[in-house]
């Protein structure tokens, strides 16, 4: 029976890394659906959903354990899920930086009913001012019964500064 392995994994960068990961992955009869993955501070930090035999599990993470001694692995074993009365949106949240945006950002997108999907942060530079402005680009899914524009009004209104673009 086919199954889905969330795996997340962390260690130092090396070259090579992800082609290891793949060929094992493949070498035990698994196809890759999807993954994020970033070097942060030398570190390699990722998550990978594969699809693989249930049977194949231990032995595929063994396999990983054994040929990427220097990565740590945990993996959950789950069913692929299906939310058919939801709708998936990508919003861009820009605004001045501050401490606890994160956590309003994420506490409005919830009380919206709203589930975020995928979240990535960055500060950059403002171009005239050189603050550091704060830039998140979201995935989130809402109910078919929630209006989009209330998750976008949610984030608006923590502070004047945020714009919030919404596809």
């Amino acid at each position: 029976m086919k199954c889905h392995v969330v795996l997340t994994l962390l260690g130092d960068d090396q070259p090579g890394l992800v082609h290891a990961m793949a060929d094992l992955v493949t070498n035990h009869g698994g196809n890759w659906l999807e993954s994020r993955m970033a070097n942060m501070a030398g570190q390699f930090a990722g998550l990978a959903r594969i699809e693989c035999e249930e049977q194949t599990v231990g032995e595929l993470m063994h396999s990983l354990r054994e040929s990427l001694p220097s990565m740590t692995f945990f993996h959950h074993q789950t069913l692929a899920l299906q939310h058919d009365d939801l709708k998936e949106y990508q919003l861009e949240v820009l605004g001045l930086d501050r401490k606890g945006i994160v956590r309003e950002m994420t506490a409005a997108i919830a009380r919206a009913g709203g589930n975020i999907e995928s979240l990535e942060t960055r500060l950059e530079s403002a171009p005239m001012t050189g603050q550091w402005m704060f830039r998140a680009q979201v995935i989130l899914s809402v109910p078919e019964a929630i209006s989009p524009s209330a998750v976008r009004m949610a984030i608006e209104s923590l502070g004047g500064d945020l714009t919030v673009e919404m596809d």
